[in-house]
Parts: C-alpha cells; structure tokens; sequence
C-alpha cells in the first residue's frame, strides 16, 4: 500500500513539474541577442523621417546626434514581437565635447516609453539585426 501511494505522489510531482515548467516557459523564454539595432530618426525641424542601421558598439551619426547601440534583444518568434535596445546618444558640436542626452532602453513596442527628449531630433528602435539579416541603410 504505501509503494501505491509512493507511486502516485511521485506521478503528482511529476506531473506539477511538467504544468509549471508550459506556465513559466514564457516568462522565462530565452531572448536572442543581436548585431545592431534598426532605428529610425525624426529631424524636427524637416520633418523628414530617416532609416539607419546602427551597429553594436559602433557609433552612428544622425543630424548632430552620435548613436551608440550597446546590446539589442528580440523575443523569439513563439513569443509577442519585441525588440529592445540600450542605446547612448551624444549631442556633438564642432570645438566641443559630446554631451549625452541619452543613455538608456528604448521598446520597439512602447517608444513613448523610454524617449528620447531632445529638440530637433527623435529616435526610436525600429527591430533588431544581425549580420545575416541587415537591411540597407539610410543616413542623413
């Protein structure tokens, strides 16, 4: 009698295990890290809307503004889309140091989120890219 009840509490146990492991899958879902980050830029004063690529850890001009992408992250394709990026944004002037105006994670899902403030120009993360999915890019 007790190895029955041995037995079954063991197939409880087993099964629990099986039931968390499907609920919390997602929360705990692996993300994939990527090369860059695709972003796209508003000059404020043009109002013209601008694609570029910007690589990890290498910095891209748009306007007067120096981007830096620090790590970009993509849910995996069972999951909700969504792309998030640390960026740094310096304001650079000629003769002057570059001033952040920006350090910090954007959501491709939630730009209003994590916004950048500044008064001529706009930047959000539009995905984000590797090395064998890059699409072109365009610079102002």
């Amino acid at each position: 009698m007790k190895k029955w009840r041995h037995d079954i509490s063991t197939i409880l146990v087993m099964f629990g295990l099986c039931v968390a492991q499907t609920m919390f899958s997602s929360v705990f879902a692996p993300v994939f890290a990527q090369d860059g980050a695709l972003l796209q830029g508003l000059d404020k004063v043009t109002a013209r809307v601008s694609t570029f690529e910007a690589p990890q850890d290498k910095p891209v001009r748009f306007g007067a503004l120096e981007v830096v992408v620090r790590t970009c992250s993509k849910a995996p394709p069972e999951e909700p889309p969504e792309s998030t990026a640390f960026l740094e944004v310096y304001n650079v002037r000629p003769g002057e140091e570059p001033v952040r105006v920006f350090s910090g994670w954007m959501f491709a899902s939630s730009p209003a989120l994590s916004a950048l403030e500044h008064p001529v120009y706009d930047i959000w993360i539009v995905d984000c890219i590797n090395d064998a999915s890059s699409a072109s890019s365009t610079t102002p």
